[in-house]
């Protein structure tokens, strides 16, 4: 089975993508879906959360997201804090996907991340596609986004790696600025590549 981290900067289009590669049949973690159930009532991140960002969570209610953005914005250097919770949580999630994929016979699993350069797991792929658009075109995107603003947007790119760099090191880029048609064209095109090189 070969592994592929799935990855790009905010506003380029990556879920949509990933949503074409489990078309094409391959299986697809994603990772701000496990991070949504990990902040869902009963998920294994809230207590934590809740201890170390007092307001930010509730057993009963999960993490509330505003607040702990707030929180982080205040006080950028709390990210590490957050992020020494959550990835853990998240690779014994990404464990238990490959797991599961090897049982079901797939030949493709894809790791859909967003920093999957910024936390290394780049590094711990087979093949890494980059997801990418040009920047005015991300810009629309995101701050068409409810509760999006031009601050707000700027603080997420300074986090995440420059689409240049992604672009250098990927394997693979998919361009998601001429539709969903052509983006999966591409897709088609990266899932056959791929199952070639596994023969």
């Amino acid at each position: 089975m070969i592994t592929v981290g799935l990855t790009g900067s905010i506003g380029m289009g990556k879920s949509t993508t990933a949503a074409l590669f489990a078309e094409a049949g391959a299986a697809v973690f994603d990772a701000d879906q496990a991070v949504a159930e990990l902040y869902a009532p009963g998920g294994a991140a809230v207590e934590p959360i809740a201890q170390a960002f007092p307001g930010c969570a509730d057993l009963r209610t999960g993490v509330d997201r505003d607040r702990l953005s707030e929180a982080l914005q205040a006080d950028p250097g709390r990210f590490e804090a957050l992020e020494s919770i959550v990835h853990p949580l998240v690779g014994q999630a990404r464990a238990n996907f490959f797991k599961a994929a090897e049982m079901q016979g797939k030949t493709v699993a894809i790791l859909d991340v967003p920093l999957l350069f910024e936390t290394g797991q780049h590094e711990k792929v087979d093949v890494v596609v980059v997801v990418s658009a040009p920047v005015d075109v991300q810009r629309d995107r995101v701050l068409a986004r409810e509760g999006m603003s031009e601050a707000k947007f700027d603080a997420i790119i300074a986090r995440q790696t420059p689409d240049s760099v992604k672009r250098e090191q990927a394997d693979y880029i998919i361009d998601t600025s001429r539709g969903v048609e052509h983006a999966r064209r591409q897709v088609d095109a990266v899932m056959t590549a791929l199952k070639e090189r596994d023969r």
